[in-house]
């Protein structure tokens, strides 16, 4: 039986259209090596794009799911997410997808990431100031700069992205904005304050900048 077509008025068919392209042009490059260049060239030409990425994880899950219980961290990460998602349309960006307690959100440059990210830390200091402490909101966000693959509206690939993922989980403190150095390198020095650090991904020294 034959598959039902695609329906281009469903954003849901849309995305799995893309998926399904995507798959496509993988498969030709595992099975056609001698076409590399002009692959990867198609690849990046049907969902390439460039921008910020800016990652933001949310603190304490063990402690808090250890003491009150995964449905009282799952209860967290809905306020989270409805508290980052205008901020993050307000600034012109794109959630692109949220997987447990990350938000994964593309601007079009690092200026509007990190307006965002500084109103997302503040809009969560003042939603901890009603709520009891077991239940306060704190979050740290890595943001990079690239090329991006983006799939759809619900997948997001990149060397960037990775990095800023490794800053905003693995390395930056809650309430703490890590830019990578590509991300650095859009903002005017004259405008921020922040530290260098030097840190450790996958096996690489890199340089960060942690916004004062």
């Amino acid at each position: 039986m034959a598959a039902p077509p695609f329906d281009d008025d469903d954003p849901l068919d849309l995305e799995a259209r893309a998926e399904a392209e995507l798959a496509r042009l993988l498969d030709d490059r595992n099975e056609h090596p001698e076409s590399l260049a002009a692959i990867d060239a198609e690849i990046w030409q049907r969902f390439g794009t460039k921008g910020a990425v800016l990652v933001l994880d949310m603190c304490g899950f063990s402690r808090l799911t250890m003491r009150h219980g995964i449905t009282h961290f799952l209860a967290m990460i809905r306020r989270l997410q409805q508290i980052v998602r205008p901020v993050v349309e307000a600034a012109q960006g794109r959630i692109v997808k949220t997987e447990a307690d990350n938000v994964f959100a593309t601007f079009a440059d690092v200026p509007d990431a990190l307006a965002a990210a500084r109103n997302i830390l503040e809009q969560l200091a003042a939603a901890n100031v009603f709520l009891p402490e077991d239940w306060d909101l704190h979050a740290s966000i890595g943001i990079g700069y690239g090329p991006l693959l983006r799939i759809g509206d619900r997948d997001l690939f990149g060397s960037e992205l990775n990095l800023a993922s490794k800053l905003g989980e693995d390395i930056a403190g809650p309430e703490e904005i890590l830019l990578s150095e590509a991300a650095h390198a859009r903002m005017d020095p004259g405008a921020l304050d922040v530290e260098e650090l030097s840190v450790e991904v996958s096996s690489l020294t890199l340089r960060a900048f942690r916004v004062r």
